[in-house]
């Protein structure tokens, strides 16, 4: 392969390249950022960069490789990190004005662990304000583009995430999930992107968080494989975390990894709301892939019930911005007027309500649990529209039907709340040409579960040669 198109390769590639010492990392490093350099400026997608220290790390890594010590598997291979993580050297500014220079002298433990595996952090990715929105535009960055059309977003709040994988900036990222943050903009840029279970990736050091216990970190990646690589060098319980011994323990139960034929219910509508036609039929053409697999699908309604959750979903994380604010009023002050808006109505919202919302989440925990009595996998679109332009918050219709701002996400937030693991994985793209994805989601403790099906369907759908127009 030409040194100009090796940003091309797979991290799993890569590690087997430097491991046969047909490749080092120094080279695969120059390549990426050689491209950063030509197609960022389109997408916006990193907005931090350590081009120094990486090139540095990166001959570290070759000199390891070359004396057949390489750390992890994940040793030499380029990574980003979203702006709403801490990292210890480059600035966490969530993309607001408040956060400018704020450098928190920590790695997230994800970033640690991965870094501490030999990974060569490149970047920070692009988030909206306080990574509260569903697009990805900022006061300090501007707008990110997707890479299969630069006027339309990647989605959010991990649109710089995505759309640095998309577009060939680093193979894999390190991205957020607190309703769908993760699976949608993969959806919208034809990526892998897998919203772990509840603190399989244990937190420390981080932003207060504005969606409960519901944000989990995760990874991005263009294939099924790659997505597992970097899950497993970061999953694993940490004292800091005590849910995250519950992830670990699930994770080890035998009913957590199955075997086929496994029972797959497929949810095309989520109530009443309107899902975008195109979706709707790339998603069946997975799911008869799915079946062809030899696996057995029912499709029905949702057999929970999800109303609240759809209607009360903005007082959350409005909830969430007021005692945010509340903490630190200098970020309130510099807050673009939007959020100290919604930070306004948080405050609004009385303690019984509250309180009823924090019920609603555990009672859907539950009767999550005894759903997956009689389905071991549920399959749903993962996003209810195609991209949309990138400056405007939400598409206004879907499908002939005017929506609210989280009408293209009714499919998501709910996995969040459950804690469950979900999978977004490439389908047939759009007339346009635009990508569509579906998700799987599995029961607490299913991530492998949910990973060896996402491979063999891989297998039969491959997308990993599709690449963007840039």
């Amino acid at each position: 392969m030409p040194a100009a198109t090796l940003w091309r390769l797979a991290a799993t590639e890569l590690h087997r390249r430097y491991r046969e010492r047909s490749l080092t990392p120094r080279a695969v490093l120059d390549a990426v950022l050689e491209r950063m350099d030509a197609v960022n400026p389109r997408v916006r997608a990193v907005v931090a960069r350590r081009d120094a220290a990486a090139r540095a790390e990166a001959d570290a890594a070759t000199q390891r490789f070359a004396s057949g010590r390489p750390l992890s598997a994940l040793d030499g291979v380029p990574l980003t990190v979203k702006d709403s993580l801490f990292t210890t050297d480059l600035t966490t500014t969530c993309g607001t004005a408040a956060l400018r220079a704020f450098r928190p002298g920590h790695d997230e433990i994800a970033a640690g662990r991965a870094r501490a595996g030999g990974a060569i952090l490149v970047g920070k990715t692009n988030v909206p304000e306080f990574a509260n929105d569903g697009y990805t535009t900022n006061p300090l960055f501007g707008a990110t583009g997707n890479p299969w059309a630069p006027q339309l977003t990647p989605g959010g709040s991990s649109g710089g995430a995505v759309a640095a994988v998309a577009a060939g900036i680093a193979p894999l990222a390190i991205a957020q999930d607190g309703g769908g943050s993760i699976r949608r903009p993969a959806s919208h840029t034809g990526l892998v992107g897998l919203k772990p279970s509840l603190s399989a990736w244990p937190r420390e050091h981080t932003l207060p968080g504005l969606l409960l216990d519901f944000d989990c970190i995760g990874p991005v990646a263009r294939t099924v494989a790659d997505a597992r690589l970097l899950f497993d060098a970061v999953r694993g319980a940490a004292p800091a975390d005590r849910s995250s011994m519950a992830a670990a323990w699930a994770a080890a139960q035998p009913s957590a990894r199955r075997t086929a034929p496994l029972r797959l219910l497929y949810v095309e509508h989520l109530g009443g709301n309107p899902l975008d036609r195109q979706i709707a039929a790339s998603c069946r053409h997975a799911v008869q892939q799915l079946a062809a697999l030899g696996h057995h699908v029912e499709e029905s309604e949702l057999p929970l019930d999800v109303s609240f959750l759809l209607e009360c979903w903005p007082q959350i994380g409005q909830v969430g911005l007021a005692a945010m604010f509340d903490r630190h009023p200098e970020w309130e002050h510099q807050a673009s007027p939007r959020y100290r808006e919604a930070a306004a109505a948080g405050r609004a919202v009385d303690a019984p309500r509250l309180w009823r919302i924090l019920e609603e989440v555990r009672r859907l925990r539950r009767e999550a649990t005894a759903v997956f009595e009689h389905a071991d996998v549920i399959v749903m679109p993962a996003a209810a529209a195609l991209p949309w332009p990138a400056e405007e918050p939400y598409p206004r219709v879907i499908d002939g039907r005017e929506v609210g701002p989280r009408g293209h996400a009714v499919y998501t937030g709910w996995v969040n709340a459950a804690g469950l693991p979900g999978l977004a994985l490439p389908a047939l793209p759009s007339a346009e040409g635009l990508p569509i994805g579906i998700q799987l989601i599995g029961p607490y403790g299913s991530d492998d579960l949910l990973l060896d099906l996402g491979e063999a369907y891989e297998a039969l759908e491959p997308w990993a040669d599709r690449w963007p127009p840039l």
